[in-house]
């Protein structure tokens, strides 16, 4: 059996959720720099996104699903994502 690389079974266009655990914020600042990374490249609805706060409210999970049409997409937002200050881990 032949092992095929992850990136090669995702089939564009296609909808992917992006993951990023940062700061609880009081001022929304980290999901609004979720927000922006992810619209620097494709369209984010407000209805896409929704987060969750850590059992002890430190951290927040962002999640974004967004509609991507190549790889490259994939590349550029996951770039952007990387760039926030203050992210702690990215799915």
């Amino acid at each position: 059996m032949t092992s095929i690389p992850p990136l090669q079974l995702l089939d564009f266009p296609c909808d992917y959720e992006f993951k990023a655990f940062g700061p609880a914020d009081q001022d929304g600042r980290f999901v609004e720099a979720v927000r922006s990374a992810v619209a620097s490249v494709t369209p984010v609805s407000l209805d896409a996104m929704r987060s969750r706060l850590s059992s002890a409210g430190r951290y927040l999970c962002v999640t974004v699903v967004v509609r991507l049409h190549d790889i490259n997409q994939l590349h550029r937002i996951y770039a952007g994502l990387r760039n926030i200050d203050g992210l702690k881990y990215l799915l």
